[in-house]
C-alpha cells in the first residue's frame, strides 16, 4: 500500500475562473449593467456579485425565504446542509424589491423562463450564457467566481477578518478550540462587512478612470 500510495499522483484542485483585479472587477460590473437579456438574468447578474452565493443556491432562491423587512435571506446551505444567513445590504434590497413585482407569483425568486408558473428555477447555465454573451471568456470568470472575487477583495482590500468572511461564504470555520463556529454568530459583523462590500462595488463601478 505504501508503495502504491507514492505512485499514484495527487489530485490537483481546480479552480474555477474569477477575476480578482479591482480595476476588471469595475469593468465586468459595468458590462453587467449593459446587460439587455431576460429579465430574470439580468436580475440575477446584477445581485449575484453582492450575495456571493453557491451557484446552486442563488439560482434556487426562494421569495419565502427572503425576509426584506429583516434584511436577510435565510436558507439551508446546500453545501454543508446547514442553516444559513446572507445579510441584505440596502443594494441588494433595492433590486429584490424591483424584481418582486415580476416573479413573486412563482416560488422562485429566479424563475426559469420556460416555467411560466415560476414553479423551476432558471437553468444552471443561464448566468454563464449571459457572461459569455458579454464576452467574458470561461477563462475570466464564472457564476462560481464571484466568491474568489469577494474573498480575496474583502480580505486584501477591505481588510475583513477571514473567519467572518468565511462565514459569510458558508464554509466550516473552527474557534481556537476546534469548534465549529455557530452560523448565526458574527452576525452583525457579517451586516456590516456585506454593506460595505455592496458600497465598495458601488465605488468601483461609480469611479472614474484616471489619466
Amino acid at each position: 500500500a505504501r508503495d502504491l500510495k507514492i505512485a499514484l499522483s495527487a489530485r490537483q484542485q481546480e479552480h474555477l475562473a474569477a477575476i480578482t483585479d479591482p480595476d476588471k472587477v469595475m469593468a465586468l460590473l459595468r458590462m453587467i449593467d449593459g446587460y439587455e437579456g431576460s429579465v430574470t438574468v439580468r436580475f440575477g447578474l446584477k445581485l449575484a456579485p453582492l450575495l456571493f452565493a453557491r451557484p446552486g443556491d442563488f439560482r434556487k432562491a426562494k421569495w419565502e425565504e427572503i425576509d426584506l423587512k429583516a434584511a436577510e435571506w435565510r436558507k439551508v446551505a446546500s453545501k454543508t446542509k446547514q442553516p444559513h444567513i446572507v445579510p441584505l445590504s440596502r443594494q441588494a434590497i433595492e433590486i429584490l424589491e424591483e424584481l418582486h413585482p415580476l416573479t413573486s407569483r412563482g416560488e422562485y425568486v429566479f424563475p426559469s423562463a420556460r416555467a411560466p408558473r415560476g414553479n423551476k428555477p432558471m437553468s444552471d447555465n443561464a448566468i454563464l450564457a449571459a457572461l459569455r454573451r458579454l464576452g467574458i471568456e470561461k477563462e475570466e470568470m464564472t457564476g462560481h467566481g464571484w466568491r474568489a472575487v469577494a474573498r480575496t477583495l474583502l480580505d486584501e482590500v477591505l481588510g475583513y477578518r477571514v473567519e467572518i468572511i468565511e462565514l459569510q461564504l458558508a464554509h466550516t470555520v473552527r474557534d481556537v478550540h476546534g469548534r465549529a463556529y455557530n452560523r448565526t454568530q458574527h452576525l452583525a459583523d457579517r451586516q456590516r462587512m456585506m454593506q460595505a462590500w455592496s458600497d465598495y462595488l458601488d465605488k468601483l463601478r461609480n469611479q472614474t478612470n484616471e489619466t
